[in-house]
């Protein structure tokens, strides 16, 4: 740790936010006084260790406490990390489940999450086939995307021909590996995705869940009788299809039964975040775990955006996080156990990286350790368990109690929920045949893994409501409201600075100018036109001398902004904390700057918000703006609604309404009506089709003709989007089909071919557009916008799908001068109305809606906005206003 670094973890200990102290234990309003109570001792040991630091520069530092350098114990528990991407992960285009009860329904037909935007098909309907590095290497042939991409398209005709007339809205069509949402199993998966590879010579094939007495998941219920019980390779957070871009992920039907109680269970919306570990720490992407802490773990000048993640650039790509490599033997041991079990020796890999070296062992005392693990399922962990315990293991094992406790809770951070409420934890809890789960709760709680707040006010009428959360984003959340209450009050009145009579383009932006001038902490709302009125502070600081600096959460955001302000200016939000971009550190580790305005506010996490906060210094100005209207964050809460809705900071609500057709459409899409708008030159074109093979060809027609045609622009300035990746006109299909028409090729570099269009996600909801260059022995070149990208040939499979259509989630914070959305017949419960805004907003010159949804697009427009998510931000800070 250098001197900037121990500076900065004293100056977050001496606010009471010290990483390094013990996580509380029981009721949350002890929580801040235990974190302080360790302050003192934690404070001394840091400065000692600055201290030797400055003493000798060249000598290691000493261990600072136990807290920050002991690994934790293996049931340490979710508080650590996601894990990163695996060799073993699938194919990019397979959309593999994730774990647990965040499945939805208690048919399995759909896992809601506040703005999620593609469902996944039932893992338990197929076995996964792990990736291997051959997927990369030059000449490795066709992958999935392009040969599954095939059976997706209509009698596997090309995207150009007439389609076939066909009755309907394409509802009844979702078996081409898009689910029928509402329907008790997913209709029969397409060819490439269902079929699993032959195992390897001497490996057990994993056994049944539910075989055994003793042990839940048998095979009575809703899971038929002769269903398998796959292990599937894990996509982990951030792989494409997985929840890693945002994407909906579903389990098996017993986990959809027990995620059908969670809040939100019924409703579409986002899947925010990585599958956490539900009984050891989940992933550091290093060979040991990290201390078990939430995103408070991560001091000011911690690099990168993500808690958990390995910092630093792949390719020359700025705050693209790369992985560490993992030791082989620790692999080797881990891969013996997993066999032993009856699971496949291709997840050593990725449980080494959850449990660390000696995962070999943790696993044998733990099995249900496994289910740390991104895309392995309660009933293979039950499965696992028995393999390896045999009659010593059952349902109420506490191991097992344990590892579901935090499951449920992780999974319910999969829709966007920081916490939740008691009953719905119980029921959820019980669908496992969880014998007790009262006491798997409360034991959890005396442990500290989970954490009690009492809602609202103590000394009224009737018992205050309870909620329970994971300590990971319960600290979070209490440490995100300190750091807004810190900026509040931290602003010296110095008398109004000079900038604030700066001339500004618009009323707002006047407005906006006299808020922050006056508080250390401003919200600000608006639309696409209203990204200049912040921009307008920006340059008025700069002007005066001062230190600011725009941040925009994408790249596409990042180059809008530079257009304006220039590019020293204008930085993203996680090159902005890796160090790659803007002002860089000062020597107490925050950043260096005056004002910071950060756009795309409404896409920050819980946890990416609290580290961006905490790297801001006292007496700097934050100013947070968004839409209000746009999908919420890939990762747990929703801080930017949170922050508007606790009324604690001057708010500014920008009256510059989006100029044009396209923007009058969006502006009554987020007032919930769908209206239509005069477009003379032709700026909104609707084309209804009536099935999903119309749909495909109008799409390749508007793309790759019509649209270049009509309005001047190149291929590549036509972004498709739509709402998953898999069915009919999911992502899958409509890139094969582009892919055919634009650039046809073998897909000899691991199912790509130079010159495709792609989209990587180094981090769950980091979407990074890009083209392939080419590939070499290392892995596959691509040319992005924040320049080149080597992306390691054994992440290939995880990280990178092709591009030409997107998912309104990966499509969020970016545009291009023209787009065309497609509006499958069978969205149902995906199509909300933060979709179709986001969606809609992503042309600037021209928006073409292929729409195959009939009436039901009306009717999600004028439905609720997103599905709702249970959070304590906003109590947190009601009661920081109380204190």
């Amino acid at each position: 740790m250098d001197i900037a670094g121990l500076a900065a973890a004293v100056r977050s200990i001496e606010r009471g936010e010290s990483p390094a102290a013990p996580a509380p234990r029981g009721d949350a309003a002890a929580a801040r006084r235990k974190r302080r109570e360790a302050m003192a001792a934690e404070a001394a040991a840091f400065q000692a260790a600055e201290a030797t630091e400055a003493a000798h520069p060249g000598a290691a530092p000493p261990p600072v406490s136990p807290s920050t350098d002991a690994a934790p114990a293996p049931d340490a528990g979710p508080g650590d990390e996601a894990e990163t991407p695996t060799d073993a992960a699938p194919a990019p285009d397979d959309d593999e489940p994730s774990p647990g009860p965040d499945a939805g329904p208690a048919n399995g037909a759909e896992a809601p999450a506040d703005g999620a935007d593609a469902p996944a098909p039932d893992a338990g309907d197929r076995a996964a086939a792990p990736a291997t590095e051959a997927a990369a290497e030059p000449g490795a042939g066709s992958a999935a995307d392009g040969a599954d991409a095939a059976a997706h398209r209509p009698g596997g005709a090309r995207g150009e021909q007439a389609p076939v007339p066909a009755g309907g809205d394409g509802s009844s069509n979702a078996g081409d590996g898009e689910q029928v949402r509402g329907s008790a199993h997913e209709a029969t998966a397409p060819p490439g995705e269902t079929a699993a590879p032959p195992r390897p010579e001497g490996e057990q094939a994993p056994a049944r869940a539910g075989g055994a007495a003793g042990t839940p998941g048998g095979d009575g219920g809703n899971r038929r009788a002769d269903r398998k019980t796959p292990y599937p390779a894990s996509e982990a957070a951030g792989g494409p299809g997985g929840t890693g871009d945002g994407e909906q992920v579903l389990g098996s039907a017993d986990e959809a039964a027990a995620g059908a109680h969670l809040p939100g269970a019924a409703h579409a919306g986002q899947v925010p975040g990585p599958a956490g570990g539900a009984a050891g720490q989940p992933g550091t992407g290093a060979d040991t775990p990290a201390p078990r802490a939430g995103a408070t773990a991560q001091p000011p000048g911690t690099a990168g955006t993500r808690a958990g993640q390995v910092a630093g650039s792949v390719g020359g790509a700025a705050g693209v996080p790369g992985r560490g490599a993992l030791d082989a033997r620790a692999v080797e041991a881990a891969a013996a156990v997993l066999v032993e079990g009856g699971a496949p020796a291709e997840l050593a890999g990725d449980v080494v990286r959850v449990l660390g070296e000696g995962a070999g062992g943790e696993l044998r005392g733990d099995p249900w350790l496994v289910l740390g693990v991104g895309g392995v399922r309660v009933e293979q962990g039950d499965a696992f368990a028995r393999g390896l315990l045999g009659d010593a293991c059952g349902p109420g094992d506490e191991r097992r109690a344990r590892a579901l406790v935090a499951r449920v809770l992780e999974d319910a951070a999969l829709r966007g929920h920081t916490a939740l409420a008691p009953a719905d934890l119980y029921t959820a809890l019980r669908g496992y045949a969880l014998p007790d789960p009262e006491a798997a709760v409360g034991a959890a709680v005396a442990d500290g893994q989970v954490l009690v707040f009492r809602e609202g006010d103590e000394e009224g009428e009737g018992e205050a409501p309870v909620l329970l959360g994971l300590d990971r984003y319960a600290m979070a959340e209490e440490s995100l409201a300190e750091g807004f209450f810190r900026l509040l009050r931290s602003l010296e009145d110095t008398g109004e600075p000079e900038w604030a009579q700066a001339a500004a383009p618009s009323p707002s932006a006047a407005e906006l100018i006299g808020a922050a001038a006056g508080s250390g902490l401003v919200v600000h709302s608006g639309g696409e036109a209203a990204r200049a009125e912040p921009a307008a502070l920006v340059a008025a600081v700069r002007e005066a001398g001062l230190r600011g600096y725009a941040a925009a959460y994408t790249e596409n955001g990042r180059r809008r902004l530079a257009a304006v302000l220039g590019e020293d200016a204008a930085v993203t939000v996680d090159g902005l904390l890796s160090g790659a971009e803007g002002p860089g550190r000062a020597p107490d580790g925050t950043l260096d700057l005056d004002v910071l305005a950060v756009l795309d506010a409404p896409q920050l996490s819980v946890e990416e918000a609290t580290t961006l906060v905490e790297s801001v210094p006292d007496g700097a100005r934050l100013v947070l703006s968004g839409d209000p209207h746009a999908l919420w964050s890939a990762g747990a809460g929703r801080v930017f609604a949170d922050l508007l809705a606790a009324r604690v900071c001057p708010r500014v609500v920008s009256r510059t309404p989006d100029p044009g057709p396209i923007g009058e459409l969006v502006s009554c899409v987020g007032e919930g009506e769908l209206t239509p708008v005069e477009a003379p030159d032709k700026e909104v074109v609707v084309v209804p089709v009536r099935d999903p093979r119309e749909a495909v060809h109008r799409t390749v027609q508007l793309v790759a003709d019509s649209v270049p045609r009509a309005f001047g622009v190149e291929g590549a300035q036509v972004q498709v989007v739509t709402t998953g990746h898999g069915g009919p006109v999911g992502t899958r299909a409509l890139n094969a089909a582009l892919k055919e028409r634009l650039n046809p090729g073998p897909g000899r570099f691991g199912g790509f071919d130079p010159g495709d269009r792609v989209v990587y996600v180094p981090l769950p909801g980091r979407t990074l557009p890009g083209t392939v260059a080419g590939a070499e022995p290392e892995g596959l070149r691509l040319d992005c916008e924040r320049g080149p990208v080597l992306v390691p040939r054994e992440d290939v499979a995880a990280t990178v799908r092709h591009g030409w259509a997107v998912t309104g989630h990966q499509a969020a914070g970016m545009r291009w001068p023209a787009a065309v959305v497609v509006v499958p017949g069978d969205a149902g419960p995906l199509l909300t109305r933060s979709w179709v805004y986001t969606a809609f907003g992503r042309g600037e010159r021209h928006l073409s809606v292929v729409q195959g949804a009939e009436q039901r697009l009306a009717q999600a427009v004028a439905g609720p906005p997103a599905a709702e998510r249970t959070t304590r931000l906003v109590s947190a800070l009601r009661e920081l206003t109380a204190e």
